[in-house]
Formats: structure tokens, sequence, C-alpha cells
């Protein structure tokens, strides 16, 4: 593929990627349906690991089993965007600790301005999961590297 094309593949990758992040931003901070646009006075966090994982489980008779999904596999989901497009779009980010890093660094930011502009909750759960989303990201894009590799160079061994 000619360096231009490449190029091209590039910058529509990174605005796609910044529409992903301007989504995540939206229903981190703005949307209606997660209770988003209630600004508290007080703030509220979560400093204990497991905590707020435990809960939702332990009461998802009562809180149902959507709110569990969407809270505990949904901040998983919601970073594998993140953990595949790093790697494709900036050729500086090739490792999986970077991909790491930048992915506890954007929740971490994520989370500290939702504790500020006391909107939602800070919560080391959700630190936790979206980071593991990014790494599993990252997984899916060293699989389809391995693939698309293969196909293109003939078989190699992995």
């Amino acid at each position: 593929m000619k360096k231009e094309s490449i190029g091209k593949l590039r910058l529509g990758g990174r605005i796609l990627l910044g529409i992903y992040l301007a989504c995540l931003i939206y229903f981190m901070f703005f949307s209606e349906s997660y209770g988003r646009t209630d600004v508290h006075r007080d703030y509220h966090y979560n400093l204990v690991l497991f905590r707020e994982i435990r809960r939702f489980i332990q009461y998802r008779h009562v809180v149902g089993t959507m709110a569990v999904l969407i809270n505990v596999a949904g901040n998983v989901a919601v970073f594998i965007p993140l953990g595949f497009a790093l790697p494709v779009l900036f050729e500086r980010i090739h490792s999986f600790g970077q991909v790491l890093i930048l992915s506890f660094s954007i929740s971490l930011l994520a989370e500290t301005m939702q504790l500020v502009l006391r909107v939602g909750c800070f919560d080391v759960d959700d630190l936790l999961l979206n980071t593991i989303g990014g790494c599993i990201g990252y997984v899916i894009y060293g699989i389809f590297r391995c693939f698309w590799k293969r196909g293109r160079y003939g078989k190699e061994k992995l």
C-alpha cells in the first residue's frame, strides 16, 4: 500500500477516533439517560477496588441485569475501540504497555473530570474495567495484525 493511501486511511481513522471520543464524552458527562445532567452538590467517589462491581452483582435482582451489564461489561466494551485504534492510528504507539498506560490515563482523566464536575461518580472499578477494555482492544489489534501479515506475505509462523 502506498504511503499516500496509508496517510489517508490514518486521517480517516483519526476522524473516526475523534467521533468516538466525542460520543464517549457525551455519554460520560451529558447523557440524560444515565443521569449525567443532574449535577450533585456532593462529591461521589469509590476508592475501594471491586466494591461497586460486587454491589451491582449482589443486588442484580434489584437493579436489573441490564444495569449490571451496562456497568460491568459496558465499561470494558467502551474502551475496546480505543485499545484497537491507538496502535493503528499512531505509529509511536506500538506496545501493549503503551496502550495499557494510555487506556488507564484516559480513563483516569475521564473519572477525575466526573469527580471535579460532580457528574457521575469517580470509581476505581471503572478505571480497572476501562483499562481491561483498552487491553482487550490491543489484543484484538494484535490478532488482526497477525492475520493481515500472514495474508500479505504468505504463511508465516506466529
